[in-house]
């Protein structure tokens, strides 16, 4: 059997924690505050959310990961500190960091630091370097399978290890949004809205539609179904098996800015995957199955990166997503009610019938898709509701009034 590897899950907020958590993630990492990459693309935890993350994750013992990964400035030391104290307190399993402030400050409390892409280890020697302060590197993206086997190699070959005394792992991305940028770092954002993407607060417009203008001539030339600056998605599905044989620890899904059903849908057809490498199982017809369910969430379209030696040139035809599938929202939960097993919702705009497919998301409930087999409206079966009924579906599992009800349907994109 071949050894299986950790995966690692985006936490945006608590409905994609528990969508990762019931979906068969080994770790998650998220950011608190406005200290991380994805300050402004998302809700974001507070200091107070550390110990239920920790809570949560420990009761299915999977590892947490704190991403303090922007570019710090005098002013940021006294917050970071706080938060490693907030954090170790918390017994958070570890820190994503790319400053070298956030790395000595976390050392100095003998908290576990993971090196961020941001650093972009690209070689060995790099390796050993950081080995002297982390346990875990996220190597840079712009690397090729090949090289990162050399890395993971010549760990072993030269027994590198970091301060916990076992052998420096490695981690990289294997599916999400791509920048065009090196590992993370650009300037657009800064030149253009006075908006870092280093400080986590990126305006994305590299995604955007452009037309060049010839300076001499005055020529202009609209870039036709090319957004030449928004590259697809990373997607590695396809050949994880060689993912899995380059020697990596961690495989890590982007995605921290996604929606609670990105997480649910892309974790668990990665789980799947790296588990049937494990068994021997995976194979193409798998894969076929695993790139339908992707492509029915967020996406830009898929490319494999650089990590098969292929050059940049997959770019996005399009400024949103090629989902094949939408949520429509439709109500709110009301109460449940445990020895019938039945949910009650309000439903608040649309139409909802048998047959629909639905989600639940929840900050408890995490993201739940199931089908419409019945339903009830004032202890009447019926086929259908409409807005302002009462409805009560069957469900194996618990909701919340604060969880809202979604209906699935087809998304018709132009790619």
């Amino acid at each position: 059997m071949i050894q299986s590897i950790e995966l690692m899950a985006p936490a945006g907020n608590f409905e994609s924690l528990q969508a990762a958590l019931d979906n068969g993630a080994d770790s998650v990492y998220f950011g608190v505050e406005q200290l991380n990459m994805r300050a402004r693309a998302t809700v974001n935890f507070t200091v107070d959310d550390l110990p239920e993350i920790a809570r949560r994750c420990k009761a299915v013992n999977v590892r947490t990961y704190l991403t303090l990964n922007t570019i710090i400035y005098d002013h940021d030391l006294s917050i970071v500190k706080t938060l490693l104290k907030e954090a170790k307190a918390a017994n958070i399993t570890a820190v994503i960091a790319m400053d070298q402030a956030v790395i000595a400050a976390a050392r100095a409390m003998e908290m576990e630091v993971h090196i961020s892409t941001q650093l972009n280890v690209t070689n060995i020697e790099t390796v050993k370097f950081y080995a002297m302060f982390a346990d875990t590197m996220v190597l840079s993206r712009e690397l090729s399978l090949r090289q990162v086997k050399y890395i993971t190699d010549q760990i072993e070959k030269e027994n590198i290890t970091g301060p916990s005394g076992r052998l420096v792992e490695i981690e990289i991305f294997g599916h999400g949004a791509l920048c065009m940028a090196v590992s993370g770092k650009c300037y657009m954002s800064l030149h253009a809205y006075n908006s870092s993407a280093n400080r986590g607060a990126c305006k994305q417009n590299c995604r955007k539609k452009y037309t060049v203008i010839d300076q001499e001539t005055g020529f202009e030339m609209e870039l036709d179904n090319e957004y030449i600056m928004s590259p697809k998605d990373l997607c590695t599905i396809d050949f994880l098996d060689e993912i899995i044989q380059s020697g990596i620890k961690v495989l890590k899904i982007e995605g921290r800015g996604r929606a609670p059903e990105y997480v649910a849908r892309v974790i668990k057809a990665y789980r799947d995957a790296i588990d049937s490498v494990a068994d021997g199982t995976y194979s193409k017809d798998k894969v076929v199955g695993w790139m339908r369910e992707l492509e029915k969430v967020y996406n830009r379209g898929f490319w494999s990166g650089y990590y098969l030696g292929q050059k940049l040139g997959e770019w996005s035809k399009g400024s949103g997503s090629h989902a094949t599938q939408k949520k429509v929202y439709i109500g709110k939960g009301v109460h449940y009610y445990p020895k019938a097993k039945i949910g009650e919702f309000k439903i608040e705009a649309y139409d909802l019938n048998v047959g629909d497919t639905i989600l639940i998301t929840g900050p408890s409930t995490g993201a739940k898709e199931m089908q419409v087999d019945e339903m009830m409206v004032n202890t009447v079966r019926v086929g259908s509701g409409t807005k302002n009924d009462l409805v009560t579906i069957p469900l194996e599992f618990r909701i919340r009034p604060s969880d809202k009800l979604y209906k699935i349907v087809e998304n018709k994109v132009e790619v």
